[in-house]
């Protein structure tokens, strides 16, 4: 079992992932930035795809995804709708979209964003304030940079409950408990299906099969392992 505590001194931290490979995602980080400029900035970048931006308590990053991350993000993403179609779940999907708190100065924007289980509470709702509205039940980020922000004391701060982190080596899923993320072998959302595994044999597979073959393959797959649970 792996746990990710937030700093204890409540500061920022980066993370280098462990990749042994060459980073190809734009990152720019300033210290000592205000919060308003973190929102004048959001403004001026709304209409301007291909930019992230993520603010932590006076640092900011802004990373323009590779077309390699950015294909592993949909990748994710078409195979979270699969799960979430063969399991009977709804979703929101939200993207990028941003997701930040003025009272605890941290802010960013995920690869990808869903609302599951509290779906229902925010179906109807054309913009998401989290001072009023749930969270989004899952997140997943493309971590293939190193020298990027890390991200999960944001997250923590933000009370995101599940954590889908893809690198090159594989997928990893974190669970929010306490104030604290572990690592988990299953996806508290999608369990029984265990894909940690998986997902990144099918991003793998992907190149040389197609991404509708693949994609197809994936839900035969899973159907598969709902039959075997009966």
């Amino acid at each position: 079992m792996v746990r990710i505590s937030p700093n204890p001194t409540g500061e920022p931290q980066t993370t280098a992932p462990e990749l042994g490979a060459t980073e190809e995602n734009s990152i720019l980080i300033l210290p000592n930035i205000r919060w308003q400029t973190y929102e004048a900035l959001l403004l001026d970048l709304q209409d301007r795809g291909g930019v992230r931006v993520a603010y932590d308590q006076g640092t900011l990053e802004i990373m323009a995804p590779s077309e390699e991350h950015e294909g592993y993000s949909i990748s994710i993403h078409n195979f979270i709708v699969i799960l979430a179609d063969e399991l009977g779940l709804n979703l929101r999907q939200l993207g990028s979209t941003t997701l930040k708190k003025e009272d605890i100065q941290r802010g960013l924007e995920p690869d990808q964003c869903y609302y599951i289980q509290n779906e229902p509470r925010v179906r109807s709702k054309l913009k998401i304030d989290l001072s009023v509205n749930p969270p989004p039940d899952l997140v997943v980020e493309v971590d293939i940079t190193s020298g990027s922000l890390n991200k999960f004391p944001i997250y923590q701060s933000l009370k995101i409950p599940e954590i889908w982190r893809y690198r090159r080596r594989g997928l990893e899923i974190f669970e929010l408990q306490g104030e604290e993320y572990v690592q988990r072998d299953f996806s508290p959302t999608f369990s029984p299906i265990s894909v940690t595994t998986v997902i990144p044999e099918f991003i793998q597979k992907s190149p040389s099969m197609g991404e509708m073959v693949a994609l197809r393959a994936f839900r035969t797959w899973v159907k598969a392992q709902l039959q075997n649970q009966e």
